[in-house]
């Protein structure tokens, strides 16, 4: 095993005991985009499965959006190359994107929620209880940034969340995962990876800014990644301003009678 596969899996291992992603009996169904962080958590997530002595059921999802270009023939016979019990579904949401978002705005937020739309769907009319997406530990902390710096809120991915409807658990095994393993790993492993034409063409997305900063700043600190990492596991509510987290009012230091 190469060390970076071994890097991976030490960490994907870790996520799942941590936050108790995949239990004994889940149907667990494994989004695959095409791109190398999905392809990477499928693969090591099939292997884990085997290691685990089939505990858990393991499906692949992909969506195809209908975006130009889109060529799934060689992700299939990767599928059918591993024996991964798969479907490809065809739902042509890039043409909504493109009608109903300006040339020049960012297509990201309406192309997730249609996508996230279908996945549920698919999964709750197959008896899917788990849903895996392919976020890794630079697109938490990313995200984390972007909610404070734009939004003024403190949220990022979680590992393990419940969607609104109260219908899926959602979970990222890759939350402990780096993107340079990721790569690194893609790169040995050879994916055959069907790159996006839609978010993929706009190049002054807020992400890619927020990202880049973070790579600008871990230049000269290279722990900032994983500082930004363990802060979102180490709350102290007293040294904030949420008065729903901490009583601010009744904090007093008056005398006892």
């Amino acid at each position: 095993m190469s060390k970076v596969k071994e890097k991976l899996k030490h960490y994907m291992s870790k996520a799942i005991r941590d936050f108790n992603l995949i239990e004994k009996g889940d149907r667990v169904m494994a989004c695959l985009s095409g791109g190398k962080d999905s392809f990477t958590m499928v693969s090591i997530l099939a292997e884990l499965r085997v290691e685990s002595n089939y505990i858990f059921d393991l499906f692949v999802f992909t969506l195809d959006q209908a975006q130009p270009g889109w060529d799934d023939s060689k992700l299939r016979e990767w599928l059918e190359l591993h024996k991964m019990p798969y479907e490809i579904l065809h739902r042509d949401t890039y043409s909504i994107v493109k009608e109903k978002i300006p040339e020049g705005q960012t297509y990201c937020s309406l192309c997730s929620r249609l996508r996230r739309g279908n996945i549920y769907r698919y999964a709750e009319e197959k008896g899917y209880n788990k849903v895996a997406l392919g976020h890794h530990r630079d697109d938490l902390i990313t995200t984390l940034l972007m909610s404070i710096l734009y939004n003024g809120q403190i949220k990022s991915m979680p590992p393990k969340l419940l969607s609104d409807n109260k219908k899926h658990i959602v979970i990222r095994p890759l939350a402990y995962c780096q993107e340079s393993d990721i790569i690194e790993y893609a790169k040995e492993q050879a994916f055959p990876i069907i790159p996006c034409t839609l978010c993929g063409s706009q190049d002054n997305l807020v992400r890619k800014k927020v990202k880049k900063l973070i790579e600008t700043l871990a230049l000269e600190n290279p722990k900032i990644p994983s500082n930004i990492l363990h802060a979102m596991q180490s709350i102290e509510p007293s040294h904030l301003m949420d008065k729903e987290w901490f009583d601010f009012k009744g904090l007093n230091n008056h005398p006892s009678a």
